[in-house]
């Protein structure tokens, strides 16, 4: 009788962030969009970034993420969905792991008033590992965010 090995059921992580800053959403919107004010945020703690962005749907975008150390992490995609001010959706890949399939990242701008909610949802991520890297990564970059739209 031949036996049987079950696979474990690979389960894709998902993770949704939250976080309202004190700017409208077309500010908010703008620096998620717009290669100069991407350059200013768009990598977490000491990390420099360096963004390419074509802002249309099917375009790409591109993030060099340079280290002080000159260690570099390059993450792209591909423009799904843009609904200004209110929505952007796009593929995420590291460069670095072309093994790895594209997740999907969801943002969700949320007019409160004088304030922009943002919603932050990064779909298909590997396992829990994966998802606590990028929370922690998607966390020090709206840190730096927040810093940025203080100064507008």
């Amino acid at each position: 009788m031949a036996g049987t090995t079950k696979k474990a059921e690979r389960r894709d992580a998902t993770l949704e962030v939250r976080r309202t800053f004190a700017a409208p959403r077309e500010r908010v919107f703008r620096a998620w969009t717009q290669p100069e004010e991407l350059d200013k945020w768009s990598s977490p703690g000491p990390l420099t970034p360096t963004s390419d962005v074509d802002l249309r749907v099917g375009g790409r975008y591109r993030i060099i993420m340079r280290g002080p150390d000159g260690t570099e992490h390059r993450v792209g995609g591909v423009y799904q969905v843009i609904e200004p001010p209110s929505k952007l959706v796009y593929t995420w890949k590291w460069e670095e792991k072309p093994d790895m399939r594209d997740s999907v990242v969801t943002v969700e701008f949320l007019d409160r008033g004088k304030s922009t909610e943002v919603v932050l949802r990064h779909d298909g991520l590997a396992d829990a590992e994966d998802r606590a890297r990028h929370e922690h990564g998607w966390n020090g970059c709206l840190e730096k965010l927040a810093a940025l739209l203080q100064k507008s």
